[in-house]
């Protein structure tokens, strides 16, 4: 990696501390109920650690990180405050296909940001537009809070239904199933949070692994009893009480991301 206040190969990057963390990427041009998100646990450094030593003009405001092979993205400098910087994944070296020999993750933000095959990060006193701001996309922010329904099982005497939710990193307070359209709510049960970060020195002995994380998707899975066809929608909601918003921009990914509530018809078995 190379940055305006110098540089560090791939051996002095893992020399540093590190971490292990689990963090979500989801695309930007995903559908509303796509399957576009997902999960890992990361081995790497926070970019905070190697910037310790830097010192940034007041007048920084944005970031450009270069890939290998000519890709760059611009984003708010700010964004950096929890990157990392990933050379490992679920517990091997990180895959080709993921940016190997390093990738950029920025959490809570859309997948377009965290640049694979990472060369550089430019710091910049105004904003430029990216490969895909070029393009006419705006994903250069947070992602959008969206619950996914995957699964309806209608083999049995209940209707079982569930799938993925996901807030970023203002993470999830509970996941909504309305059996009626949208006119009555209840709760579904969620999986446990997965942890927040691991140091990889850690005793697995005394291991505690401290807060969830809430840049995580989390499964979510709902049982009850019906007889006549009627239409699932599911939404989550954050901790502040922020409701996933009905539907903006006819739910569609271009520009900036789908957003809406998810729902199916669900006819049980007779």
């Amino acid at each position: 990696m190379q940055s305006t206040g110098g540089t560090v190969d791939f051996a002095g990057l893992v020399d540093h501390s590190t971490e292990y963390r689990f963090v979500s990427l989801r695309c930007v041009g995903e559908k509303l109920n796509g399957k576009k998100l997902d999960t890992a646990l990361w081995t790497g450094v926070p970019v905070s650690a190697l910037l310790s030593d830097v010192t940034l003009d007041d007048e920084v405001t944005h970031v450009a990180a270069h890939a290998d092979d000519g890709y760059v993205m611009d984003f708010p400098v700010e964004a950096l405050d929890d990157a990392f910087l990933a050379f490992g994944m679920n517990g091997g070296p990180l895959p080709q296909g993921h940016g190997a020999p390093v990738r950029l993750l920025v959490p809570g933000h859309w997948g377009e940001i965290n640049v694979k095959w990472i060369t550089e990060l430019e710091f910049l006193t105004e904003e430029i537009d990216g490969y895909w701001e070029k393009r006419g996309w705006h994903g250069t922010g947070p992602v959008h809070t969206v619950a996914k329904l995957h699964t309806v099982d209608t083999t049995g005497p209940s209707v079982v239904v569930g799938g993925h939710a996901y807030a970023g990193t203002r993470g999830l307070d509970r996941v909504e199933i309305s059996t009626d359209g949208g006119d009555s709510w209840e709760t579904a049960t969620l999986s446990e949070p997965l942890p927040e970060r691991v140091p990889t020195d850690a005793d697995p002995e005394a291991l505690e692994l401290g807060e969830p994380a809430d840049d995580a998707a989390r499964m979510w899975r709902h049982e009850y009893v019906a007889s006549e066809p009627h239409e699932v929608v599911v939404r989550a909601v954050e901790p502040d009480g922020t409701v996933q918003p009905r539907q903006e921009g006819e739910g569609k990914p271009f520009p900036s991301g789908a957003t809406g509530w998810v729902s199916q018809t669900v006819e049980p078995n007779a």
